[in-house]
């Protein structure tokens, strides 16, 4: 992560802690709470019908949407993969395959708040950058991170963390918070028993040389304690490859032992256009380092912005060792629409790794990437299929009248459970009074966009009983840059709004603002059907209220504010089912 947006998010949170905490929302008296029946997800990216997926082919990204930052690790035959989450509520969404290609989500690892308490932070703080990693000596999964928010076991910023398991499947241990600052840790464990932190972290006080410069250090690491020794830390690159040539953001740290040479692979560029992969060689876990001639070893930085299916921003990467026997690397990289911007999110992909060399190299990652890829020997493609996560297009539904509620739908900044329950009658949620624009937990369930194509569509029955009620959905980037499209009450009434809020300026000039850009009376006899449908930057809302005949409220509007070119941050657009009992969007 870029650190001048770490040291001011950080400040803000700051900031938050000193109001006094809202729990995981206001909640008052008897409230309208809509039920939603039905939703259904439908992607349509032009990319899948033009590239239809031939024998022996699985698609990339494997994982579409804001899914971003990804670390894997081993055992036998079975792969465990993590990625950032930032304020969203589970935190770390971990998934499972045994083959890398078919993956099902196991959950999340920080699934209670006594791990994770990101109630009054923005939602691009929170987790950052999970690493994940199986040690063999113990037989234990570790998982360390960073968090930028408050825990209610260890007050103010949680900083590093680790959490331990003996199966991933089974839960996670409560935080053993770290002393050390910066972002990105890994965790790496010697054959000899040893352990080792690697991380990001600002230069020694008055030795920054330029803007984003930053360095790789290395602690050893107590097994027994599960804490740095202290002392023992010391700089392993300054900079990235070539100090002389100012790189920026050397982040997202992994050592690795292959034939008796430890390797440390990094990104380097910032997590944008100009993000890469490199990586550096070494006859010690604590170095010297050094860089290898060929960097960098991915990216796709310089390549026309408008080539045909553009992936770009590659680089945050981690290595494994695939079923074949062949080294893959998963990493994050963007899918921008038409007009250049990123609506979907950073999202995980992988590439085979030739490492038949002295050096790491990833296959065609130094070339514009495909859709598709070969799948390893022997693997038959069940994305999609018997509980395996889908990609390429695909439709999802889903009616809440299941005991298990799909881990792809999460709330912010609190637990779902404080405001939703299902049954066969569907999803009912009891409104917080925080709206959607406030800093506070908001009694919404997303789904994440993976699609630069999409319709979403809900059936809900609803009732407001005044202009405080509202429900329906929201196309969501941040607090400051979201639309609303719901139901509520003005006079004797019902009315369908549809608001944009928008945020201008950064930091300390920040301005938002909110404005209702279509409303109509409604005859809310029956349930309402809401739908939103995107085609790359254009935005459509519209509704049925006979179950068939949809009609368009407004025109097309403009999915600007729900990129983050555009609304900043690090997370890509989601959905949500949204009610809230303390509204502001008005007609």
């Amino acid at each position: 992560m870029n650190q001048v947006k770490v040291r001011i998010l950080a400040a803000c949170l700051v900031l938050c802690s000193m109001t006094a905490m809202g729990g995981t929302g206001d909640k008052q008296g008897k409230l309208a709470s809509p039920v939603f029946s039905k939703v259904e997800y439908v992607g349509n990216d032009k990319v899948y019908n033009e590239n239809p997926l031939e024998s022996g082919e699985f698609y990339n990204p494997i994982l579409q949407g804001c899914y971003p930052d990804p670390a894997i690790t081993r055992k036998g035959d079975d792969y465990y993969m993590v990625v950032s989450s930032f304020a969203m509520f589970p935190g770390v969404p971990i998934f499972h395959s045994n083959d890398l290609v078919n993956w099902t989500q196991l959950g999340h690892v920080l699934d209670r708040t006594s791990q994770l308490d990101v109630h009054d932070t923005g939602i691009s703080m929170g987790v950052y950058a999970p690493g994940i990693t199986y040690n063999e000596n113990s037989d234990t999964f570790y998982m360390i991170t960073t968090a930028f928010a408050g825990s209610t076991k260890l007050p103010g910023t949680l900083g590093n963390f680790v959490v331990k398991t003996k199966d991933p499947k089974e839960g996670w241990s409560d935080p053993y918070k770290l002393d050390f600052a910066g972002i990105d840790p890994s965790i790496f464990f010697d054959d000899d028993g040893k352990a080792y932190v690697v991380h990001n972290d600002a230069p020694d006080p008055g030795k920054e040389l330029y803007g984003g410069h930053r360095v790789i250090k290395v602690w050893e690491y107590d097994v027994e304690k599960d804490q740095i020794i202290k002392g023992t830390d010391q700089i392993i690159v300054n900079g990235g490859v070539d100090l002389a040539k100012k790189p920026i953001w050397i982040e997202a740290p992994h050592i690795y032992k292959k034939n008796g040479k430890y390797y440390l692979m990094c990104a380097e560029g910032g997590t944008g256009d100009w993000h890469s992969e490199v990586v550096f060689i070494s006859d010690s876990p604590k170095g010297p380092y050094v860089p290898a001639p060929s960097n960098p070893i991915l990216t796709q930085r310089h390549f026309p912005k408008d080539r045909k299916n553009n992936v770009d921003w590659a680089g945050h990467a981690d290595l494994v060792l695939g079923p074949d026997g062949k080294y893959y690397g998963v990493f994050l990289g963007i899918r921008p629409n038409e007009e250049g911007r990123v609506n979907t999110g950073r999202e995980t992909y992988i590439l085979p790794v030739d490492w038949s060399g002295t050096f790491p190299v990833f296959e065609n990652g130094l070339v514009p990437m495909e859709p598709t890829l070969a799948m390893p020997a022997g693997v038959e493609n069940k994305t999609g299929k018997d509980g395996f996560f889908p990609n390429g297009n695909f439709t999802y539904t889903e009616d809440f009248t299941s005991d298990q509620l799909d881990y792809r739908w999460i709330g912010l900044r609190g637990p779902r459970e404080e405001f939703i329950s299902t049954g066969k009658k569907g999803l009912s949620i009891d409104p917080f009074q925080t709206n959607i624009k406030e800093l506070k937990p908001t009694s919404t369930l997303f789904h994440r966009q993976m699609h630069k194509a999409f319709t979403f569509t809900t059936e809900m029955k609803y009732k407001p009983q005044s202009e405080k009620d509202l429900a329906g959905l929201t196309c969501y980037q941040n607090e400051g840059s979201n639309y609303v499209f719901g139901v509520t009450k003005k006079g004797g009434n019902y009315m369908l709004v549809l608001e944009r809020t928008e945020t201008k300026g950064r930091r300390r000039d920040r301005e938002t603002s909110s404005k209702v850009i279509a409303s109509t009376s409604i005859d809310l006899k029956k349930s309402i059907q809401l739908k939103v449908s995107a085609e790359g930057d254009d935005y459509i809302f519209s509704y049925a209220l006979d179950g068939e005949d949809f009609q368009d409220l407004g025109a097309a509007v403009s999915g600007d504010i729900l990129s983050t070119n555009v609304a900043g941050g690090f997370t890509g657009a989601m959905i949500g089912l949204y009610a809230t009992s303390g509204n502001t969007t008005l007609p």
